[in-house]
């Protein structure tokens, strides 16, 4: 292999489109020259964050053992080809979100450990994936990509906002990061410069420029350049189609056209296809490095969600439509462990997605730390005495995975302190985060 002259970041460029490619030898995508014997340096780290809220079924959210010899409860079973590469941790916690022992004081500073206002004021503090964003997000065309698949609501709940419910990403104390719920305009967000009705195909935009750079790599760029404008091309199909079916805009009215206007409330029907085509964008943001930081909030805590797509265990014949996401969580019974696993499930197809991936001698869930959490245990407690965490991926190497951490009986448990140690493993050092003055040496 000889070295090529390309530009630092190498794009596909069309009217209207730039779109980032992948990891290549050929390439200098993340900055050092490829020579014969030595390829173009390693991708960098990159930080996915998954919420879904009020909690999980506690008795069956467990993890003992290590490696492929890790035993899992019924919750973390879908996690089950995961186990070497990943961090099951027990026992942080986010002592001011214990205040107010309510789903919005819980939630709102999940990232960030600050303190909340209360009373009809809305203050937070910068969480973690916008500090971040702040500090290497000029790297990459979208410093950072917030998504969510449930509409946010902005009404008070005992004194405390909604809106804290409603985000767990904050680009200032004050200013939660808006949400997009709609996959076609996450797409236009990542690849298009000017978004405009009617816009042509983002592939169909670049391909003259990507039949010239073929030209020029090698045969296994060639492939994998391939096997990248194709899934690019799946995104695409399945955003038009699923916006024919009128399953991603939520409610629908009956004329051909609408004479009232589109209900705030509205939510996907198809939630798991919502979710899928989010995570979908979340790895091609990645894997072309358009973006390096990216938070997902698979619905919110004190969630309206139904899910007529699993068939109910306690009412046979039916999906667990009957109930929602919020008063499910009251209980410890079977439909609540079903939809337990129906988002641990959508967890395993993101990082199988992100495995799939090769970036040099890694692939792209090794090169990322995918954290999954909640705000709280168990939802009919509102217990967070200890939460949920899970993190998948090395890092680039830089986290020894397999392993179960249990901080329960320790002093200085803040889930602050996970946050200073990821943010270290991106070489952001700040001298405190939150409630925290230092890290989790064992991360």
């Amino acid at each position: 292999m000889t070295a090529h002259k390309f530009s630092r970041r190498t794009f596909l460029r069309g009217v209207g489109v730039t779109m980032a490619l992948p990891w290549m030898e050929s390439l200098t995508v993340w900055g050092d020259t490829p020579t014969v014997t030595k390829p173009a340096s390693e991708a960098p780290v990159r930080l996915a964050v998954l919420f879904s809220g009020n909690g999980f079924h506690t008795k069956e959210w467990w993890a003992r053992g290590e490696g492929r010899q890790m035993e899992l409860g019924k919750v973390l079973a879908p996690l089950t080809d995961f186990r070497e590469k990943m961090l099951f941790i027990r026992g942080l916690f986010n002592e001011e979100a214990q205040k107010g022992n309510i789903h919005s004081s819980q939630t709102g500073n999940l990232l960030s450990g600050a303190p909340l206002a209360s009373g009809g004021e809305i203050r937070s503090g910068t969480s973690i994936d916008q500090l971040l964003a702040q500090r290497i997000g000029n790297a990459t065309k979208v410093s950072s990509l917030v998504l969510g698949c449930e509409k946010s609501n902005p009404s008070v709940h005992k004194n405390y906002s909604m809106l804290y419910s409603s985000h767990i990403s904050w680009s200032s104390p004050t200013t939660p990061t808006p949400l997009e719920l709609y996959p076609a305009l996450a797409f236009d967000r990542l690849f298009k410069d000017d978004v405009a009705p009617g816009d042509r195909s983002v592939l169909d935009a670049v391909l003259t420029d990507a039949q010239d750079l073929r030209r020029n790599i090698s045969a296994n760029d060639q492939r994998k350049l391939d096997e990248y404008l194709e899934s690019v091309r799946d995104v695409e199909k399945r955003i038009e189609n699923a916006g024919r079916r009128g399953e991603l805009q939520g409610w629908r009215p009956t004329l051909e056209k609408a004479n009232i206007a589109r209900p705030a409330d509205g939510i996907p029907q198809d939630i798991g296809e919502h979710m899928r085509l989010m995570m979908d964008l979340l790895v091609l943001g990645f894997q072309t490095d358009t973006t390096r930081i990216t938070t997902l909030k698979l619905n919110n805590d004190h969630s309206a969600l139904r899910f007529p797509n699993l068939p109910s265990v306690q009412q046979a014949g039916h999906g667990i439509d009957y109930m929602i996401h919020h008063l499910l969580s009251h209980s410890d019974g079977e439909d609540w462990l079903k939809v337990n696993q129906f988002f641990i499930e959508q967890l395993a197809y993101l990082a199988r997605k992100l495995d799939s991936i090769h970036e040099g001698p890694r692939t792209l869930l090794d090169n990322t730390m995918l954290l999954h959490c909640s705000s709280m245990m168990a939802g009919a407690k509102h217990d967070n005495d200890q939460l949920p965490v899970i993190i998948l991926g090395g890092a680039g190497g830089r986290i020894k995975s397999g392993r179960v951490l249990d901080y329960k009986d320790e002093p200085d448990r803040q889930m602050c302190r996970l946050f200073m140690s990821m943010m270290d493993k991106m070489d952001v050092r700040p001298k405190t985060f939150g409630d925290a003055a230092k890290m989790l040496e064992e991360i």
